[in-house]
């Protein structure tokens, strides 16, 4: 995760054609940086950065050597149109900041998106349309500040529901339509209750989020989400075979005989620690991220696509038999970029591997990096909270240099802020235009951990959904605003539990009691089903066990 940039930008100049840039790598950092275009161009040729491998020196001071020589590609996007302000994404049209996005039309600051439309603030959302603040969403439609629903429509503030339409404030209903905090009204019953609130003020959509937070608490949660999968443990999985510890696994099919699987999608088999991005129709391969797209033997990898035997490489395309090389596209037998014959290649590659278990590198902590581990972390071209890694492991500044990962610091801002958001009129229907002219104040005041950008603006196309969707301006800017849908999902731990049901007659709870609504097969006893899953002990949810779960919902 540490070799993953997702959402951090800075501006910049292409060091080719000197036009101006967005890239991942802020002006400070010693890389050659090129914009799309020339980076993907015949202007330059990769292999002119090529050396020869040194017998006295540890290869991943070799590695990073040669890193800073290559030139860097500022953005990773494709087929774009409109959507200048992306990263990690392709086929984006009128799009404005979301990452690791896919087929998205005019989708504002989201992450791990494909194909939605008119949207914004969603995070792991698939072919939704008109939503806002969505987690683990599919298919829906003009739905609201809700997490993993399915196929639901004209809603808000629904968990794990499915095919509902017109409701409020549920959790676990199927099928369902005019329901109210899970009591059943009738249409007419329905909008008068509607009617009550006003979803266009901040001040009562936080009210409403405190009441909602403290209802759904009262209602049991599946243990995990696993869906038509076998022998798989983790959570967010779908059609997998014997996964161990993998999360966000899904695709038609998804992985087979895999552990540590984490962002894999189809068609992954017999994989091992692999990471975010952790590919698509990928085989044989181990320590890696974002690395995918018909690969096979990969190991120690990232951004490598489309490749075979490929070892300690970055950022290359359409390769096979690689040994630590950087960019190179439609290459073999190659090392530190330099080009071998088939057999240079076969003779050297076991005596490099040999070098580097004798000459091992070791880095400022002390700790020693032999063949078989990941590049060192301080050899990331990022600082640690620049990366994925700070979003799903959470460090302080002081946390993450004691651990011996890089740290970047705010750069200097020649703004001053106008608008502080106690300023920010309460109802939508009170905002004019003149609030695209001025720059907010972030609620947190970069005063959290989560990447806080200080101020924020609010874009004409982003103001325009706001008033479509009758909805209040938010107060916290993007990066923080991403922090809290994270927070909606569970961390990617798992803990052995027993289930908390407690038969029919409810005992060993003295309090958030729920009383089951029919018989279970283990009749007035509690449950004895064991399982591992990703709520901690100390969480207040009420986890049950699939079968006890799904007495209760279906």
């Amino acid at each position: 995760m540490h070799f993953r940039n997702e959402r951090a930008l800075y501006k910049g100049i292409c060091k080719l054609c000197g036009k101006d840039t967005l890239s991942i790598y802020s002006q400070d950092k010693p890389f050659l940086v090129y914009c799309h275009d020339c980076w993907w161009s015949d202007k330059w040729n990769v292999m002119d950065y090529g050396v020869e491998y040194n017998f006295t020196k540890p290869f991943f001071n070799q590695w990073r050597e040669l890193l800073e020589k290559v030139p860097r590609i500022a953005l990773s996007v494709k087929d774009m149109t409109n959507s200048d302000y992306c990263n990690v994404s392709e086929r984006e049209k009128a799009c404005y900041l979301p990452s690791a996005g896919d087929n998205n039309e005019r989708v504002l600051f989201s992450n791990r998106v494909v194909k939605n439309k008119d949207s914004v603030d969603l995070y792991v959302s698939l072919s939704n349309e008109l939503g806002y603040e969505l987690v683990n969403c599919l298919q829906c439609y003009n739905l609201k500040f809700s997490r993993n629903c399915i196929q639901c429509r004209d809603s808000a503030f629904l968990l794990d529901c499915s095919n509902c339409s017109e409701c409020f404030g549920c959790i676990n209903l199927k099928n369902k339509k005019h329901c109210f905090f899970n009591q059943q009204y009738s249409k007419d019953e329905y909008k008068n209750k509607l009617k009550e609130l006003n979803l266009g003020s901040y001040s009562e959509i936080g009210k409403i989020k405190k009441e909602y937070s403290e209802f759904i608490l009262k209602f049991p949660r599946k243990f995990a989400n696993i869906i038509r999968s076998v022998n798989a443990s983790g959570d967010n999985i779908k059609n997998a075979k014997g996964c161990v510890f993998c999360f966000d696994v899904v695709g038609d099919p998804s992985a087979e005989n895999c552990k540590f699987a984490f962002w894999a999608g189809e068609t992954v088999k017999d994989c091992y620690d692999a990471g975010v991005g952790g590919g698509l129709k990928i085989e044989r391969s181990y320590e890696l991220t974002d690395t995918g797209l018909g690969c096979d033997s990969v190991l120690f990898t990232a951004v490598v696509y489309s490749s075979f035997d490929v070892r300690y490489s970055i950022n290359c395309y359409s390769c096979s038999h690689l040994f630590g090389c950087i960019g190179l596209r439609n290459k073999q037998y190659c090392i530190l970029n330099k080009q071998y014959t088939k057999e240079e290649y076969e003779a050297l590659v076991p005596r490099i591997i040999q070098q580097m278990n004798d000459l091992p590198y070791i880095d400022k902590k002390g700790r020693m990096y032999k063949h078989g581990e990941f590049f060192p972390p301080e050899l990331s071209p990022f600082a640690y909270n620049e990366t994925i890694a700070q979003e799903y492991f959470p460090l302080t500044k002081e946390q993450a240099l004691a651990q011996g990962y890089l740290w970047k610091d705010p750069e200097p801002r020649n703004y001053q802020i106008t608008l502080k958001t106690d300023q920010i009129p309460d109802k939508i229907q009170d905002v004019t235009d003149s609030i695209l002219n001025e720059i907010i104040g972030c609620e947190h005041q970069g005063k959290c951990n989560e990447q806080c950008t200080e101020a924020f603006r609010i874009i004409p196309q982003e103001l325009q959904f706001y008033k479509k969707m009758n909805l209040p301006l938010p107060r916290l800017c993007p990066n923080c605003r991403h922090y809290q849908r994270l927070k909606q999902r569970n961390p990617i731990k798992l803990w052995k539990r027993q289930c908390q049901c407690q038969g029919s007659q409810g005992k060993g709870r003295p309090s958030q009691i729920y009383q089951n609504t029919c018989e279970h097969t283990h009749g007035k006893e509690p449950c004895s089903n064991t399982f591992e899953t990703s709520y901690a002990p100390d969480r207040p949810e009420i986890v049950y066990c699939e079968e006890c779960y799904l007495k209760e919902v279906v």
